[in-house]
């Protein structure tokens, strides 16, 4: 099968006013330009193009980042539930390490996938590997002063 070439970009999208508004559209798995379409075709899979603006996502670089992202916040999250469950409710190791274990696990899976959208978001709002930084164009400043 012959390679398409791309689309062109549509210039008629509404671009997110903020970082933290291209931030949340990337970690709710939309495109950070257009917040139309879905980033991922697979679960960490992100779209070579967006179905909506047509934005090139190909030259995306999220590597191991995202996992890090997640492998931070699941520790920051556990660790008060381990120390309590260690120290008050006096829970055997292996009683512990029984809820622990799967726990982590399941949220580490859940936070892999936003994690790399907003990665992917972060990436877009600054121009970085391939990407064209793009804002909303500032209002200019009324003059009151007649």
């Amino acid at each position: 099968m012959p390679d398409t070439p791309p689309p062109s970009l549509r210039t008629d999208v509404a671009l997110p006013h903020t970082f933290g508004a291209a931030l949340l559209r990337g970690a709710r798995g939309q495109c950070p330009r257009c917040g139309e379409a879905a980033l991922f075709r697979k679960w960490l899979k992100p779209v070579d193009h967006c179905r909506a603006c047509a934005l090139d996502m190909t030259g995306q670089r999220a590597d191991d980042f995202p996992a890090y992202i997640a492998i931070f916040v699941t520790g920051h999250l556990l660790a008060p539930v381990l120390i309590m469950m260690m120290g008050d409710w006096n829970l055997s190791a292996s009683m512990t390490i029984a809820i622990i274990i799967p726990l982590a696990v399941a949220m580490l899976l859940a936070l892999l996938q936003p994690s790399k959208g907003a990665v992917i978001a972060i990436q877009w709002w600054n121009g970085m590997h391939g990407f064209r930084k793009e804002r909303v164009p500032e209002a200019e400043p009324e003059d009151t002063a007649a």
